[in-house]
């Protein structure tokens, strides 16, 4: 397996507040990993600075992909790079619809036109495997969708646009059982040993049906132990408890060097 993510060192501030202190992490071809960690540990900071969003400003540290360092690069040419992140909440945009969204999307981040009955038949055997009706392709982009339903539209995009790695923010947030699973396998149907998924969560429910490679604990803007599927079960059972902020380890820190 060959590296696809490499960030070293990554601090990353939001409106002068500081969320990622110092945080690495390498993310190889045919790997799983997750990401899991208490609200507010800088999660979905990480997706978003992972992608290039422009409101998270990298201070130090670099973001390097496929060989090649993206620290300052825009979202677009990330996309281009083949990144791709699912969000919390996807927006509603009216006046564009789900195919037409998609087949320009795939157009732009494979720099090949898409032809409209190849691209149709494609989009079809790939709302088949989400369990979505074909009448969602002409249905402004997730407008009136579901929450599961607009979940269930960003697999439906990282399927059609096959990225080197996807990184789903909160992904099972909110779904129930049968949509988790749906979403889940088509997660699973996607992977392939010459890609890459990133996990970003704070339950299990997804990861019911992926079997993770890594798990990463992040908290207080620092990945604090990594382990294999093992570590969501003992989260699980213990909660973040056990994780203590580094502001509040100091003096204990500090006691113990003197003993």
């Amino acid at each position: 397996m060959s590296e696809l993510l490499k960030i070293e060192n990554l601090k990353t501030q939001v409106e002068d507040k500081a969320i990622l202190k110092g945080l690495n992490l390498t993310i190889n071809r045919g790997e799983i990993h997750v990401v899991m960690g208490p609200n507010g540990a800088g999660k979905s900071t990480l997706a978003n600075s992972i992608m290039g969003n422009p409101r998270y400003e990298v201070t130090e540290g670099s973001i390097w992909f496929d060989g090649e360092e993206i620290t300052e690069e825009a979202v677009d040419e990330r996309a281009r790079r083949g990144i791709f992140m699912s969000f919390q909440s996807p927006l509603e945009i009216q006046g564009i619809t789900v195919e037409n969204f998609l087949r320009t999307a795939k157009s732009t981040v494979s720099g090949e036109p898409q032809k409209a009955l190849a691209f149709r038949k494609l989009l079809k055997e790939k709302m088949d495997e989400l369990g979505m009706d074909a009448s969602y392709a002409g249905r402004y982009l997730n407008d009136g969708f579901s929450g599961g339903e607009k979940k269930k539209n960003e697999i439906l995009q990282m399927s059609i646009l096959e990225p080197k790695l996807a990184i789903l923010d909160e992904t099972d947030s909110g779904l129930d059982v049968d949509a988790v699973k749906i979403v889940s396998e088509g997660v699973g149907k996607f992977f392939r040993e010459d890609n890459a998924i990133l996990v970003i969560t704070h339950h299990n429910k997804i990861l019911n049906n992926l079997k993770p490679d890594f798990v990463h604990i992040l908290v207080d803007g620092r990945i604090v132990e990594t382990g294999g599927p093992e570590l969501v079960e003992v989260i699980e059972r213990d909660g973040f408890g056990r994780y203590k902020p580094e502001e509040e380890e100091t003096e204990w820190k500090k006691e113990i060097k003197l003993m």
